[in-house]
Formats: structure tokens, C-alpha cells, sequence
């Protein structure tokens, strides 16, 4: 990796790896993510691959969740991949789009949601 991906963030597509994460890859996901939201919190990030801000949020965010004992389901958004479903979510639920952004479902409503550097586990 080049001095300049490492500081800006490389083109190659990031898909994080911790067990986790379920994915957001079609509007039947993100149905299936909101319905979730009756049984129990759901958390959703979006992530851009391509940012470095995002990237290291992403990273002390799966830190604190991989170290928690939250019941909460954590779903993934590649908002590059499926900018589409980042749209959507912005326009059904009512939350400006961010990036890196944490939104925080519960009954198929947000009740939380934060961008940025003030992404952090206690908003679940």
C-alpha cells in the first residue's frame, strides 16, 4: 500500500470482517434490518471504503463492539457499493446522510444516530 492510500484511503473495496456484521446489500436487507428493529436495537453504518476518516472510525467502532455484551444486531453498509440503499435510508427513515455514520433503529424508528468522530457504542 502507498504512503498516499494509507493517509487518504485506497480504491480497493474494504468489506470488514468481524462475525458480527450483517450486511445491507439490497432493499429486502435493509427491510429485514428494520423489521429487525421490533425484537431488539439495530444499529446501522454506513461506511465509506474510499475515506480514511471512515475507515478508522469503522475500526475502534468493531473494537468496542467485539468487546461488548450489547444485544444489539449490527448491520453494514457499504454506502460506495449501494449508495442507492444509502439514499434510502436518508429519505425513509429522515436522517441527512453521513459518512461514516451510525444509525440507531428501534420499533422501525431511529433513536439515534451520530457521524464522524461522535460514532461510539454508547449510542446503542
Amino acid at each position: 500500500m502507498s504512503f498516499f492510500n494509507k493517509i487518504f484511503g485506497s480504491s480497493e473495496e474494504e468489506i470488514p470482517s468481524p462475525e458480527f456484521w450483517k450486511y445491507i446489500e439490497s432493499e429486502e436487507d435493509l427491510n429485514q434490518a428494520i423489521a429487525a428493529s421490533v425484537e431488539k436495537k439495530v444499529a446501522i453504518f454506513k461506511h465509506s471504503t474510499r475515506c480514511f476518516i471512515s475507515k478508522t472510525v469503522l475500526k475502534n467502532f468493531e473494537k468496542k463492539v467485539e468487546n461488548s455484551d450489547k444485544n444489539v444486531e449490527f448491520y453494514f453498509l457499504d454506502l460506495l457499493a449501494h449508495r442507492d440503499l444509502s439514499n434510502k435510508i436518508a429519505d425513509d427513515l429522515g436522517v441527512t446522510h453521513q459518512s461514516p455514520q451510525l444509525i440507531v433503529l428501534e420499533n422501525g424508528v431511529v433513536v439515534n444516530h451520530a457521524s464522524h468522530q461522535s460514532i461510539s457504542l454508547s449510542l446503542t
